[in-house]
């Protein structure tokens, strides 16, 4: 897709005012015109957290983390037990930008093709202010400075991966150039800040405002030169990470109310995947150190998967509160496929992706709005030449092995064919066909 595009050729390439593209899920006219009309467009304000799974947070059943603003948006919005991302980021940023799989899209590490289409572009020509802060690294920016912005992000502050720290004196590029000013800085009230400030400025058009959290990621290890530690003479420990992380997502929505905003305003959480087992603490003699990370839930100790296919690297937390609109203090078993965001922000913004583009994700609008929903029966992932498919219960990998999650959540004890009940055979039956149907694609 060309970004050069003016808005009303994208509109024409998008189908709109001609013939209506359907994807699975998601219809882009769901209102009759007078019903259009009347309903302006909600802004979204999509917070993904990084290395944040579900026992972290409070309203999950956490214990180890202070986290009163995310608690409290769960407790008057929608809680999903069943959000499914990749076990990295990489690949879990392209997949839910773009609503594809990753055997579609994803190449290499850290790169999203320049062809493809994110949810930034098509808010964007749908009239949407668009724009993103904290986290990207889907390029190196010193070779590519407006990168963001070719991918659909207007305005875009966001640290130079690979290139300087993430926190302290932190190396941030905004809109394509390189800020100046930020040498006493910390980088993540640095992207609040940006993020607030592009909210102000749009507050009378739709807009969305992509948090891209460096929170609570550990401190950049791909520098040649350790990051400073800033005023604490020592990296902040994952527990602190987490409980700022919360505090500047309530930044976030004391600004939105105070705009007057909430009630026209869709705010959506989640992580990027699950909770890293270790956590870099320190430096000693030029060398990182990690210390274990420990969670719990209730009185049980919880280990980190990030960056395993297990559901401690894949499920992860997924909150939405929009008043008015979002049951208040529901909590929703229906699954959620990282695919499945790009639908959804298009059903919100009553648009349609440019034709013949295969979306992979289901629309869970109807669920966010109170409205009879189809969730999808299966969820897919890969990574690292592995890949899964899964109900809420079941998981088989492409290998064959099937588990029971509900009772083996820890993935012991794959269940040989020839030991199925007729639950497991069905379940393998269904899943396998899944499968199947992703060849035909």
């Amino acid at each position: 897709m060309k970004t050069t595009l003016n808005r009303r050729d994208f509109l024409k390439k998008l189908g709109l005012g001609a013939a209506a593209v359907t994807i699975s899920g998601c219809s882009p006219n769901p209102l009759g015109r007078s019903q259009r009309k009347a309903l302006p467009k909600p802004n979204i304000v999509f917070i993904m957290a990084d290395d944040v799974g579900q026992p972290v947070l409070g309203c999950y059943g956490g214990t180890s983390y202070k986290t009163p603003n995310l608690d409290k948006l769960a407790e008057t919005g929608i809680r999903f037990n069943h959000c499914y991302s990749s076990p990295v980021c990489a690949p879990s940023r392209v997949k839910i930008m773009t609503g594809r799989y990753g055997f579609r899209n994803y190449k290499k590490w850290g790169h999203i093709p320049p062809d493809e289409t994110t949810f930034g572009h098509v808010l964007k020509y749908a009239g949407y202010a668009t724009a993103i802060a904290g986290k990207w690294q889907m390029c190196l920016q010193k070779k590519d400075p407006d990168h963001v912005t070719k991918m659909g992000f207007e305005q875009n502050c966001v640290f130079g991966w690979h290139e300087g720290p993430r926190y302290y004196k932190p190396f941030i590029y905004q809109n394509g150039k390189i800020r100046q000013d930020v040498e006493d800085k910390y980088g993540p009230d640095v992207y609040c800040d940006f993020l607030i400030d592009f909210i102000k400025r749009n507050k009378d058009k739709p807009f969305l405002a992509y948090y891209s959290m460096t929170l609570a990621h550990a401190i950049s290890n791909d520098l040649a030169t350790p990051p400073p530690t800033g005023p604490l003479g020592r990296y902040q420990t994952y527990k602190e990470l987490v409980e700022y992380m919360d505090k500047l997502v309530g930044r976030v929505v004391a600004a939105l109310d105070e705009l007057n905003l909430r009630d026209n305003t869709l705010i959506l959480f989640v992580g990027d995947n699950g909770t890293p087992a270790e956590f870099i603490t320190k430096v000693v003699d030029g060398k990182y150190i990690e210390e274990p990370i420990i969670s719990k839930v209730g009185d049980k100790t919880v280990v980190g998967g990030k960056g395993k296919l297990t559901d401690a690297g894949t499920r992860v937390p997924l909150i939405a509160n929009w008043p008015g609109t979002t049951p208040a203090g529901k909590v929703s078993d229906d699954l959620i496929d990282f695919s499945d965001f790009m639908p959804t922000f298009l059903q919100l913004a009553r648009t349609a992706p440019p034709p013949g583009l295969t979306i992979d994700g289901i629309s869970f609008a109807p669920q966010l709005q109170a409205k009879k929903a189809y969730p999808r029966k299966w969820a897919y992932c890969q990574w690292s030449g592995k890949a899964w498919v899964r109900t809420q219960r079941f998981k088989l990998y492409r290998d064959g092995r099937l588990y029971d999650i509900q009772n083996d959540p820890l993935e012991k004890s794959p269940i040989r064919p020839d030991a199925d009940t007729a639950e497991t055979s069905a379940a393998r039956k269904e899943l396998l066909n899944a499968f199947e149907s992703l060849k035909k694609t």
